[in-house]
């Protein structure tokens, strides 16, 4: 095996892998690690939308992962409150249908797919413990395999594509723009035999200081996942000493007035309820001299708002379109990195700013009653509103279409 690279991607998920991809497809040979071996699990909200399916169909794994038996859905039934807004999601970039697949076949395809290219050397069970450095840039990285085997590796650039708690990220010292703490602590269980009245789609409930979330995904099931305040003491007990007890005693009680209930009598966990209890929405320093970030090492966002594996798409893209645009990586460094933060912001931060306000724990106002009310009750509203999700609208363009569409407003 060779030692030098012109990139090393640490972290092979789906940020990862697609980065690997979308690499070796601009000519560049890469090295991929991860301290995992796949296919393995990992607790997320994994849910594309018509955008970002668009853009795995482009990377030729749609058919693979939908050989898993995951379903695709057009439709959305969101609950505010009273509200409830009924509706599919409009035609963006050709696609109109959601998909939903975990993350055992999701990351292990994404891999095998990124190995499978011609450039894209890839090791499993490798551990990053450090980087190398030439002066003030990042030339390289060290680790150990599980064998307890020590390797470095050198590269052009290194890029961090291990998640939330990024290892890479810590090694290179990024610093943290923006952080916007979490009021919930949110547990999430797959279900068989839940069953949904009409077409298969999305859930998404905020009623009261709860929130609830439910995705059909692969091997028949739904994963579902709940989402309470972290001051709640009591709840967070319950779910402390049987998260199982606790999930359906919390929908019992918290969404008394929604369909969920019901269907979840019906249904039977899968395997464990797993919960992640406080997080930050958070925006990093995205490149350095001879180190990038992408994925949720860049910024992770409340996964209420579904944002998560498209941003790690996007990421991809804007990061080998970036590089591609420089012969001498060493001589423009800071051009390098004030064009790929500048992408990034513009492709990502409407939405970030959108789940910093989902992750604050702070009732409906009247006039956001009055928006949600008007939303399910025209169909116009409805279609733009799931269009922010998939891209399709921009928050700014819904926003002018509400009031447009306010009683009293000028035609």
């Amino acid at each position: 095996m060779k030692k030098h690279y012109d990139v090393i991607v640490v972290g092979a998920r789906i940020a990862g892998s697609s980065l690997a991809y979308e690499l070796s497809k601009a000519g560049y040979d890469v090295l991929l690690v991860d301290k995992s071996a796949f296919p393995s699990d990992i607790l997320s909200t994994h849910n594309f939308f018509g955008n970002s399916v668009a853009m795995l169909r482009e990377m030729g794994v749609l058919e693979s992962l939908l050989q898993t038996g995951a379903p695709l859905y057009k439709r959305a039934v969101v609950q505010f409150e009273d509200a409830v807004i009924d509706g599919k999601f409009p035609e963006v970039d050709g696609e109109t249908e959601c998909l939903c697949i975990r993350r055992t076949h999701l990351d292990h395809i994404l891999f095998d797919h990124a190995s499978s290219q011609d450039r894209v050397t890839s090791i499993e069970g490798f551990r990053v413990t450090d980087v190398i450095r030439e002066g003030n840039a990042v030339t390289g990285i060290s680790g150990v395999h599980r064998s307890g085997e020590k390797e470095k590796f050198s590269a052009k650039l290194v890029v961090g594509a291990d998640g939330r708690r990024s290892t890479l990220r810590g090694l290179v010292n990024s610093k943290r723009k923006m952080a916007v703490p979490t009021d919930f602590a949110s547990y999430v269980g797959y279900f068989a035999d839940y069953a949904q009245e009409g077409d298969m789609h999305a859930e998404l409930y905020k009623i009261s200081d709860k929130i609830g979330i439910v995705f059909p995904t692969s091997d028949n099931l739904y994963v579902i996942g709940v989402m309470f305040p972290l001051k709640d003491q009591e709840w967070g007990g319950r779910f402390a000493q049987s998260p199982d007890t606790a999930m359906r005693d919390l929908i019992d009680s918290g969404f008394a007035d929604s369909p969920l209930p019901a269907r979840l009598r019906k249904a039977s966990l899968v395997g464990s309820i797993r919960g992640l209890r406080g997080y930050d929405n958070d925006w990093y320093q995205g490149m350095g001299a001879g180190w990038a970030l992408v994925g949720d090492a860049l910024s992770f966002k409340d996964p209420a708002v579904g944002q998560g594996m498209q941003d790690a798409l996007y990421g991809a893209r804007i990061l080998t379109d970036v590089l591609t645009r420089y012969d001498d990586w060493n001589s423009n460094w800071e051009e390098m990195i004030h064009s790929y933060d500048s992408l990034m912001e513009a492709k990502m931060k409407s939405r970030f700013y959108m789940a910093c306000q989902f992750t604050k724990n702070v009732p409906f106002t009247p006039e956001q009653r009055l928006v949600n009310r008007l939303i399910a009750s025209h169909p116009e509203a409805t279609e733009a509103f799931l269009g922010i999700y998939n891209r399709a609208v921009e928050p700014e363009e819904f926003e002018r279409m509400i009031v447009r569409l306010l009683p009293g407003s000028p035609v």
